[in-house]
């Protein structure tokens, strides 16, 4: 089994659908307090699958995160990476020579590495963990998760993260349907509501900068709302100015819906490669009757097909319909739109340092 690494310039990746991998995020992820570094991933493929050719090998670009925890002491994260996935027997495998592999090209004082797994959950494809309904009911102990994921690991290293840092289960769109297939792929009422702005008089447009003072008004009242982390508006300002505008790139679309002028829904489309993916979105308080949102998400879903998208990203949602879950309401606004419901694999740290990570995962415990 072979896992070599090569640095390399994050603007000379290649394109691709897996947004947080792109040289884009490593743009904004800079303006918020991280250090990007990028490099090109090889590995011979019997690390994927243990029957395949050990001389054959695969390469892949590789966005790493430096985030400093204070002046002596800082972390690695890779945002939805690595793109390369193994099949479940192989993961831990997998992520503990990547893991010893770039250890001595990061910082001395790099306590440990977090991989946002964007794989799908290995407990997701077991009927055990389905309800009746059909419902996933989710993952078991994370003692019993580490112990399949190290399993065939030598160093038996990889933990399970306190929390997952990008969403964790989506709502993925088939954008190779067309567009009476999306709209019967629709429940009744989502389909509905679509209508029924359009007949109110909705209307969606595209934004620039220049608008982003209306965008952080109803993303503030939404965030008040929703009891939400409030960021401050450059955050925002951030995700526009960073974009490349090229079909080899990232392209961000600022969606705006108003009535006679009025916004009352808004958010960010982000198109990478073959994939449209709803980052972010805000509404006001006020008018709801009039389904601003629903017209909104649809034209979304409309300008990302027209892009040559061919799958939709949601981007976050409950894992199932479990009423007492703080995203329920947005899992039943998001699985209205006829998509199908993904579960990834989450956040997993591998330690450098034992002790100064246990009394990080402390300070992650108290949060």
């Amino acid at each position: 089994m072979i896992c070599e690494l090569e640095q390399k310039d994050i603007e000379e990746f290649k394109t691709t659908n897996i947004l947080p991998q792109t040289p884009f995020w490593g743009r904004v992820k800079r303006e918020q307090g991280f250090f990007p570094k990028g490099f090109e991933l090889n590995i011979s493929k019997d690390v994927l699958k243990s029957q395949a050719n050990a001389l054959e090998k695969v390469a892949e670009d590789l966005l790493l995160l430096i985030k400093y925890i204070d002046t002596n002491t800082c972390f690695a994260y890779v945002p939805y990476g690595p793109k390369l996935e193994p099949s479940f027997e192989n993961q831990g495998l997998f992520l503990e020579q990547l893991s010893e592999t770039i250890r001595p090209l990061l910082p001395p004082n790099c306590i440990f590495i977090r991989y946002d797994l964007t794989w799908e959950n290995q407990w997701a494809v077991e009927k055990e963990y389905f309800d009746a309904d059909g419902n996933w009911i989710g993952p078991p102990s994370i003692q019993t998760q580490e112990y399949r994921v190290n399993f065939s690991t030598v160093n038996w290293n990889l933990q399970k993260s306190i929390e997952d840092n990008l969403p964790k289960n989506t709502f993925f769109l088939d954008l190779k349907l067309g567009e009476q297939e999306l709209l019967y792929n629709m429940r009744y009422n989502t389909r509905y509501n679509v209508r029924k702005a359009n007949r109110k008089g909705i209307k969606v447009s595209e934004y620039g900068i220049e608008h982003i003072k209306d965008w952080y008004k109803l993303y503030l009242d939404t965030a008040v709302r929703h009891h939400m982390p409030i960021q401050n508006q450059d955050y925002f300002s951030t995700i526009l100015r960073n974009q490349d505008n090229s079909k080899k790139g990232v392209t961000v679309k600022m969606l705006m819906a108003d009535i006679d002028g009025e916004f009352l829904s808004s958010m960010f489309l982000v198109l990478s490669k073959n994939r449209g993916t709803y980052l972010y979105g805000a509404s006001t308080s006020c008018k709801n009757n009039l389904m601003a949102s629903y017209a909104l998400q649809w034209e979304s879903i409309r300008i990302a097909k027209k892009w040559g998208c061919t799958e939709y990203d949601m981007f976050g949602s409950a894992p199932n319909l479990n009423q007492s879950h703080p995203l329920h309401g947005v899992h039943v606004y998001k699985k209205g739109f006829g998509g199908n419901l993904y579960h990834r694999m989450g956040c997993w740290d591998y330690p450098y340092n034992q002790k100064v990570y246990d009394l990080y995962r402390m300070q992650e415990i108290k949060k």
